[in-house]
């Protein structure tokens, strides 16, 4: 194993290079043989390859922001729609940018066609890749070493990837370390859950030393150190956690990036928002919208608008809590919104409003903020930037991931920020709203196992 681990970077670029190579070959049969010469002025042999290599650039772009090409990575079903989504995005680009070229709209046909052999490359360059890895790269055999709290639930969660990890022995934390650093030797790597302390750090050196792989379940501390600058004084070297969210520059470009997206959004979704709001009507009569007072940066208070996916009064009783996958409030059309996002779109008006960015923590309301906080002290962390329409938690987690997890993911966004990192959340989040159900439906089938 330790012989192949060496290689499998090497091996992963040959592979994810003969798929780009296959589909850019597919492309230059399509533009010379369709399109190169029917163009008003026909480009002679650089502007062809200019045209071929922005086709390629825009595919390796696209399937990076989807991990379409993380060999061992992603299970076969999420590289398919992953790599789906991105060769779809990419032909609509490349179909857009031929019509600019020729000056009219081209015939659209011949793109159908290529989309097509395209889904048959990637099926079988898919089936094939996974043969070749689990051939090469069998499951990891892995103990998982606990603390107090039972690491059931993350066992689960990786007990759905048997083709990567194999977890052959548990122990906990207050065994005998002697004992522990025997066990760590007859596995290939390790799974730390819920350890404090020394006897961790400890045990990250073992590990270290004898070329053992670690797989760390996060504490929040870890986050924060995590999104620390490198700095030195004099020959010592130091982490600088600032502490303060985005800095000044961020907030501005964010702000920027905000206003644009918002924008051009209300605009190019107003006729899908009228028709669910002619929907919500039909359905039961009621409001079209809903408010709501929720938390945003340094815990001010705001109102989000919603299109309304419950019955009136769903709260009457006055007890606020958290819509469950199968709540009975939910009406029809409110389930079909919130299986596909689109009952958060008004969001962006509070968005345009300032309340709000594209990206970031989703908004919580007060009184589930105070429970929360009561039960976690932390969860207050989030509150240091704009809460956001779709976030880091919401692309990654599943309905029942608990506020701890969610807030875990809410700080590696907050201390790892980037516009880049905004721009490939809200590729994700749209993902999610074409395949709604697939996480959902992994994570319900896992339960009904235990």
């Amino acid at each position: 194993m330790k012989n192949k681990e060496q290689y499998k970077r090497t091996i992963s670029f040959i592979s994810s290079l003969i798929l780009l190579v296959a589909l850019a070959g597919i492309f230059i049969y399509i533009w010379y043989e369709y399109y190169s010469d029917v163009i008003v002025l026909p480009f002679y042999r650089r502007g062809n390859w200019v045209v071929i290599f922005i086709y390629m650039i825009l595919t390796m772009l696209f399937f990076k922001a989807y991990g379409g090409l993380k060999m061992g990575y992603l299970k076969r079903s999420d590289m398919l729609y992953s790599q789906a989504i991105s060769i779809v995005a990419v032909n609509i680009i490349t179909y857009l940018q031929i019509s600019v070229i020729g000056r009219q709209l081209m015939n659209v046909y011949p793109m159908f066609v290529m989309t097509a052999a395209d889904f048959i490359i990637i099926a079988i360059w898919i089936a094939a890749n996974n043969k070749i890895y689990l051939k090469l790269y069998p499951p990891r055999k892995l103990i998982i070493i606990y603390g107090s709290r039972n690491a059931e639930t993350l066992t689960n969660k990786m007990s759905m990837r048997e083709d990567k990890y194999m977890i052959c022995e548990s122990i906990n934390i207050h065994e005998n370390i002697d004992k522990i650093k025997k066990e760590i030797l007859r596995f290939e790597g390790v799974i730390i859950c819920d350890i404090s302390g020394q006897i961790r750090n400890d045990i990250i050196k073992y590990c270290f030393d004898n070329s053992k792989r670690i797989y760390i379940s996060p504490k929040i501390s870890d986050i924060i150190i995590r999104g620390g600058e490198d700095i030195r004084l004099f020959d010592t070297p130091l982490l600088l956690c600032r502490n303060d969210g985005l800095s000044f520059e961020q907030k501005i470009i964010k702000r920027v990036f905000d206003v644009a997206v918002s924008a051009v959004g209300l605009i190019l979704l107003s006729p899908v928002m009228l028709l669910i709001a002619i929907a919500i009507k039909l359905d039961d009569g009621g409001k079209i919208l809903y408010k709501q007072k929720r938390l945003t940066i340094d815990a001010k208070e705001f109102y989000v608008y919603k299109f309304r996916s419950m019955i009136p009064d769903a709260e009457k009783d006055g007890v606020p809590r958290l819509a469950t996958d199968s709540d009975s409030r939910i009406t029809r059309v409110g389930r079909f919104l919130r299986k596909c996002r689109l009952d958060e779109l008004p969001q962006l008006i509070n968005i345009l409003r300032g309340d709000m960015s594209v990206v970031g923590p989703r908004p919580e309301r007060p009184e589930l903020t105070e429970k929360y906080e009561r039960e976690m002290p932390e969860f207050k962390y989030r509150l240091k930037v704009k809460a956001g329409l779709t976030g880091y938690a919401q692309v990654t987690g599943v309905y029942d991931t608990t506020p701890y997890d969610k807030l875990k993911m809410d700080l590696m966004y907050i201390e790892r920020y980037s516009l880049v990192m905004d721009l490939r959340i809200i590729l994700m989040t749209i993902k999610t709203m074409i395949f709604p159900g697939e996480m959902n439906s992994k994570a319900n089938k896992e339960k009904e196992k235990y």
